[in-house]
C-alpha cells in the first residue's frame, strides 16, 4: 500500500486565488500562475502538450513509490508527456535534501542524484527524520562535485526558491505529498492507475482521440 507523507495543515490563500472554474469541468482548473514556476526542475520534451506537475517531497514515501511509474509514463508517452516537479518540504530536514538536490543540478546531475537519493531514501529518511550526512554519502555515487555541492547548498536563493514553491502548494491547498496535476486538473486520487488514466485522457484531449494508449 502507498504511504501518505506527513499530512500538515497550510494556511491557503482562498479557492478563487488558486483556482479557476470552467462551467464545463466538474473539477477546478489550478490556477497555471501558481502551479509551475520558471524555476522547477522538469523531464522530458518542452513542447509536449501534456504536463503533469508533481509536488514532491524528497523524503516522502510514496513519493519514491510512484517515481518509477512516472517515470514509465514520460517513456510511454515520449513528446507528448513532460514532467515539472514542485518542492514542499513536510518532513523535517527535507529542505536539506532539496538544497542537495539544486546544488546537485548546479552541476548537471539533476536526475542521477534524484534517483540515487530515491534509492537510498529508507538509510537516510531515518524514522521519517531526514540524515543529512548519510543522504551526502548516497548521493556520492552519483558522481558529484562534493565539496562544490556542499558550497553551493547554502546559496540564498535556494531559500527563495522552496519558499516561492510552499507558498504556491499552500495556494493550491496541496497538504499531502505526491499531489499531482495534471494539464492543471488535479488528481481525484492518489493512484498508478488512475494517474495513468487521467494521462492519456489529458493525451487523446491534446492530441486527438486516435492517439495511442
Amino acid at each position: 500500500m502507498i504511504l501518505n507523507c506527513l499530512r500538515i495543515a497550510l494556511c491557503g490563500l482562498s479557492m478563487s486565488a488558486a483556482f479557476v472554474f470552467p462551467a464545463s469541468a466538474q473539477a477546478p482548473l489550478a490556477d497555471r500562475a501558481v502551479l509551475t514556476r520558471f524555476h522547477s526542475p522538469t523531464f522530458g520534451d518542452p513542447a509536449a502538450k501534456v504536463e503533469i506537475v508533481e509536488f514532491f517531497d524528497p523524503a516522502c514515501e510514496a513519493c519514491r513509490a510512484m517515481y518509477p511509474f512516472v517515470k514509465k509514463l514520460l517513456e510511454e508517452h515520449r513528446g507528448r508527456v513532460r514532467l515539472t516537479l514542485r518542492y514542499v518540504p513536510f518532513h523535517r530536514g527535507s529542505d536539506d535534501i532539496i538544497r542537495l538536490l539544486e546544488a546537485a543540478r548546479r552541476q548537471g546531475k539533476y536526475q542521477e542524484t534524484l534517483e540515487t537519493l530515491l534509492g537510498s531514501q529508507p538509510r537516510w529518511n531515518v524514522k521519517h527524520v531526514v540524515r543529512l550526512d548519510l543522504a551526502l554519502k548516497a548521493a556520492q555515487g552519483a558522481g558529484i562535485d562534493m565539496v562544490r555541492l556542499k558550497a553551493d547548498m547554502g546559496a540564498p536563493d535556494l531559500t527563495r526558491l522552496i519558499d516561492q514553491d510552499m507558498a504556491d502548494a499552500s495556494s493550491l491547498r496541496v497538504t499531502r505529498t505526491p499531489e499531482f496535476f495534471v494539464n492543471r486538473r488535479p488528481l481525484p486520487k492518489l493512484g498508478f492507475e488512475e494517474l495513468r488514466a487521467l494521462v492519456v485522457e489529458e493525451i487523446r484531449r491534446s492530441y486527438g482521440p486516435s492517439a495511442r494508449k
